[in-house]
């Protein structure tokens, strides 16, 4: 997949994942990992961004599988800029469509 497609919408696919439940980030690499190929890599950077710019609030937990784990919390500032991002991926999305279905109709 374009490497420019998965950046544009990675920022996304993290708040909309950390609205549903607080996580850590192996656990978001993994669940953005089952629909689109990324490396670890990319995640980290944007999670410390996000958090600097308050969308994150982030807590260590004990794990029983080894040492304690950061999670990331959505905060109400970040929950306002998803539903943002949202709106916008929405209208960017069904204009994308919209022109590739006239584009492949006129074939």
């Amino acid at each position: 997949m374009n490497v420019q497609f998965k950046k544009g919408v990675l920022e996304l696919c993290v708040l909309v994942l950390l609205d549903k439940k607080d996580r850590y980030g192996y656990e978001l690499v993994q669940k953005i990992s089952n629909q689109i190929e990324i490396s670890e890599g990319t995640v980290y950077p944007l999670l410390r961004r996000l958090t600097k710019e308050e969308y994150f609030t982030t807590y260590l937990q004990e794990s029983s599988e080894g040492p304690s784990r950061k999670y990331y919390r959505l905060t109400d500032k970040g929950r306002t800029y998803l539903h943002q991002l949202v709106g916008e991926w929405k209208e960017f999305s069904e204009g994308v469509n919209q022109l590739i279905k006239e584009g492949i109709n006129h074939e």
